[in-house]
């Protein structure tokens, strides 16, 4: 393929400060990923590396020393490590790519690192090795299969029963997955496909995804990359290909029960053909932040690194017979077994022209397991799994198994199922980690609510345009209901009150919105079961979770599991003697008796944050965990939500600058920066923001914004001549040009956003520029400097060498009113920045003539009136202008200085 060679390659933004990346090579791009990374989000990029090496309490302190101790007896920094050397023996050409990209963020962590962050932690940002990116993605995805659900089955099936298992049937802690569709071209506006979708994961601050357009001879794509891993394996859009995933919710990770023994030289495990085998074994010390250094010993048999116990034993639960040897738990996970992440996937990811690209490209795909869509510009459809599944044993996928007894070895690997793409008929593919494609490789799904519902609303319309899809994304309706009305349309003799209530509930329409008083009622009604059924004593043994290591402690919570399991546990058809009638009953007395206010009241967003103490709950939110609007709680615990669309996007094949995209708060890590939250209004409303990839309109980003021209004016203050920053001057800049005394400036009623992409298309011009202007750090003018040869006044008067043209737009004046003299002093220093600064002979100024107060202050600066003038109207991509009477004044620099 023959693509121009970018001349002019670097750092560009649009007017959310998203980055846009273009290079004259596919290393030196992600050289400039990872440089603008650092620039972007250098504290989240600390976190995650130390949180990859298990060092993470030795400046978050001691709560976050239960992931640092299963970081190093997992050897997550050991595995990545080991799959980066088999990358460089296996694929050069990605490992080279990988290792400029970690240049590129020891650049930029160089380069800047104003993170406040930083300085509250007391830390420098470390140096990043070229497996750290490796380490990252495994760090970020080694809970994501929820492995630790098989702990919690053992301890259900310990104390209730084998049936207890599918009765707590959930998909995982606070529910994970994501929803994705794919509508054919046969069922769209344009002909041509729309993939639509949201990932649902804890919303963390910074965001776990990061929007990025990277373009370079090879590829041009833009999508959603993970913060410290190169590429976009996730969420991405070619121009002619775009890709998606849900997470499969297959299983593929094993626990072990292992027998270990001490000797003189070690640790020995008991392995399936009765004889004992040496274990590797090493101490590390974990330093912690405000406490003592905490030793860890890490040992690994042959299946695997013991994450549970050691040769003394459990740390809590199961206890191994009389007489036989202590219990252990270990761990095996496709990578550490292959060496492997499936990093060979992204670089022909973004090479990908065709679905059958995207579907070799994933062939390679190692974990975590998902569920992949794909649709293609000539109306190519994907709709397959991708990643490693061991085959095993059955007993493997559900509980903890024996090392020493035989049957339990892997042997090969599933092969990824292939689901028929959507046939003309119904022209949709809709998945929520719902059983699926996945189903034989899985054994805990999601529910088919969220699934059922997406695929009901896009039955409703004939043809979808991309511009239609939020209305998916923001579905309220709650699929979850039914069992719970059903046991409230069974109950008599309530008070007064609780029967009011249960009517009210009996006929609300089922949505989750925000501002509803019935769904406030409904989540009160729910926990409040929820809470009785947690505490009723058939539960008992399983109230106290058995002490294993804390950071498995939320998939072995009884009142969590409780909660997400409420459907099985009120339709089964005994309950362990429970009474459940009478439970709901008590459950609607207590709610009825308390006042209540709407569900976004108590339904309200918590990021996460590494140096917070606790969670700041943020804004209130519509949705729940079985809606399309997936914003999840824990039912009988909190209604906060943690989790919720980490992103949402709309890929349209048929026209790339339709697509759509949002995070639920911005492209900058940086607190107090213009981008660090300027979605989350947008996220909140369900709005989008455009995919620009048009580099013209586009402004590129200066390393700094020193001023152009400083000036002290005594009695007045100091003044800074600024380039202006289209993206984050924009608000300010809209502020004043919407106001009604900015009529003349043209640009009344536009969008923040409109007012963002005109400047940043002045920004790319040589003979145009603009300048924020500021008094004692304040934003206080715009000034607006251009070459009167390239614009329309160049045409109606006679052009001098060493003219320049000028408009000025002033801020407001405040509560304080009228500023005898400001103007004037101003206008002064500006000059003095334009003639001396610039070396100019002489400014024109072309105010509309009707603009009378501009015209006089021209005049009282010392201005000499010129002819009025009639300048045409201009229409061209990006800029338009009406026609203008103006009014032309000069000043000359002998005048402005004599």
């Amino acid at each position: 393929m023959t693509t121009e060679i970018h001349r002019d390659a670097g750092i560009y933004r649009d007017a959310w400060g998203i980055p846009h990346l273009r290079a004259d090579s596919a290393d030196e791009l992600a050289r400039a990923q990872g440089r603008v990374t650092a620039h972007d989000r250098a504290w989240q990029l600390e976190v995650e590396r130390h949180r990859a090496q298990g060092t993470s309490a030795a400046f978050l302190g001691i709560d976050a020393l239960p992931w640092d101790l299963f970081a190093r007896r997992a050897r997550l920094d050991d595995t990545a490590r080991r799959c980066f050397a088999a990358l460089e023996r296996r694929d050069p050409e990605t490992a080279r790519w990988v290792r400029s990209y970690v240049g590129g963020v020891n650049e930029g962590l160089g380069e800047r690192t104003s993170a406040p962050e930083f300085g509250n932690a007391g830390l420098a940002p470390g140096r990043w090795e070229p497996w750290t990116p490796l380490g990252v993605w495994l760090a970020t995805h080694i809970l994501f299969a929820g492995f630790p659900a098989k702990l919690w089955r053992e301890e259900a099936i310990r104390h209730l029963g084998p049936d207890a298992v599918g009765l707590f049937a959930t998909d995982g802690p606070g529910t994970s997955g994501s929803n994705g569709w794919l509508v054919s071209g046969a069922r769209t506006t344009t002909g041509l496909p729309v993939l639509a979708g949201d990932p649902h994961r804890f919303i963390e601050d910074p965001g776990v995804y990061q929007q990025v357009h990277l373009s370079c001879p090879e590829f041009d794509v833009v999508g959603l990359a993970v913060p410290g891993v190169p590429g976009i394996a996730h969420f991405g859009h070619t121009g002619t290909v775009a890709w998606a995933i849900t997470n499969a919710m297959a299983d593929y990770q094993d626990l072990y029960r292992e027998r270990l023994r001490r000797t003189g030289a070690g640790v020995e495990a008991l392995g399936p053909d009765g004889s004992w085998r040496r274990a590797a074994r090493h101490t590390e010390t974990v330093e912690v932040a405000g406490e003592e250094p905490v030793e860890v010993e890490v040992i690994e048999t042959e299946r695997g690194p013991v994450v549970i116990g050691g040769p003394e034993g459990l740390d809590g639960g199961v206890t191994a017979p009389p007489g036989t040897p202590p219990l252990a738990v270990s761990l095996r996970h496709p990578p550490r077994v292959t060496e492997d992440l499936g990093f060979t996937t992204l670089l022909p990811l973004l090479r990908a022209r065709q679905v059958a690209d995207v579907d070799r490209a994933f062939d390679d795909w190692a974990e975590p397991v998902n569920v992949v869509q794909a649709a293609d510009t000539e109306g190519g459809l994907l709709h397959r799994v991708a990643g490693k599944v061991p085959l095993r044993a059955e007993a493997n996928r559900t509980r903890l198994v024996p090392a020493w007894e035989p049957g339990h070895a892997w042997h090969g690997w599933h092969q990824p199922p292939r689901a028929e793409p959507p046939a003309d008929a119904d022209g949709i593919a809709v998945m929520a980690n719902q059983r699926g494609p996945a189903t034989p490789l899985g054994v805990e799904f999601a529910p088919p609510h969220r699934a059922d519902r997406i695929t009901a609303l896009l039955a409703e319309r004939a043809h979808w345009s991309a511009a239609d899809m939020p209305t998916i994304h923001m579905d309220t309706r709650l699929g979850s209901v039914t069992p719970l009305l059903d046991h409230l349309a069974a109950l008599t003799d309530l008070t007064p009150e609780a029967a009011a209530l249960t009517d009210r509930l009996l006929t609300w329409d089922r949505r989750m919105d925000a501002d509803s008083t019935d769904a406030a009622a409904y989540a009160a009604v729910r926990g409040a079961v929820v809470r009785r059924l947690a505490a009723h004593p058939a539960f008992a043994a399983l109230a106290a979770p058995p002490a294993y290591p804390e950071v498995f402690q939320p998939w072995l919570a009884l009142l969590p599991r409780v909660g997400f399991a409420l459907e099985h546990l009120l339709r089964a058809r005994e309950l362990y003697g429970i009474d459940r009638p009478e439970t709901v009953r008590a459950a609607v007395e207590e709610v009825a008796a308390a006042p209540l206010g709407t569900w976004g009241d108590t339904h309200r967003l918590t990021p996460w944050r590494a140096l917070a103490d606790t969670p700041t709950p943020g804004p209130g939110l519509a949705g729940d965990h079985d809606c399309v609007l997936c914003t999840s709680s824990v039912p009988g615990l909190t209604d906060l939500s943690a989790r919720g669309p980490a992103a949402r996007f709309v890929w349209d094949l048929a026209r790339r600058e339709d697509s759509l995209w949002v995070v639920p708060l911005g492209a900058s890590g940086l607190p107090g920066s213009p981008h660090h939250d300027d979605q989350l209004p947008l996220w909140l409303k369900g709005d989008l923001v455009p995919v620009v990839t048009d580099f013209s309109r586009l402004a590129p980003e200066r390393p700094t914004r020193e001023p152009l021209h400083e000036q002290h004016v005594d009695g007045f203050g100091t003044v800074r001549v600024l380039p202006l920053d289209p993206a984050a001057d924009a608000e300010v800049i809209h502020r004043w040009v919407s106001e009604e005394r900015a009529a003349f400036w043209g640009m009344n009623g536009l969008t923040q956003a409109q007012v963002a992409e005109i400047y940043a298309h002045m920004d790319t011009l040589d003979t145009h520029h603009a300048h924020l202007v500021l008094r004692d750090d304040e934003p206080v003018a715009l000034l607006q400097t251009y070459e009167p040869t390239a614009d329309r006044v160049g045409d109606c008067y006679a052009v001098a060498p060493g003219d320049i043209g000028i408009h000025l737009l002033l801020a407001p004046a405040g509560p304080e009113g009228a500023r005898p003299g400001w103007s004037a002093a101003l206008m002064g220093v500006l000059a003095g920045y334009v003639l001396l600064g610039l070396d100019r002979r002489r400014i024109v100024v072309d105010p509309d003539v009707r603009n009378e107060k501009a015209v006089a202050r021209f005049l009282r600066q010392g201005f000499v009136t010129g002819p009025r003038v009639v300048l045409p109207e201009i229409d061209i991509p990006d800029v338009f202008l009406p026609e203008k009477h103006a009014q032309l004044a000069f000043l000359p620099r002998e005048v402005a200085f004599p």
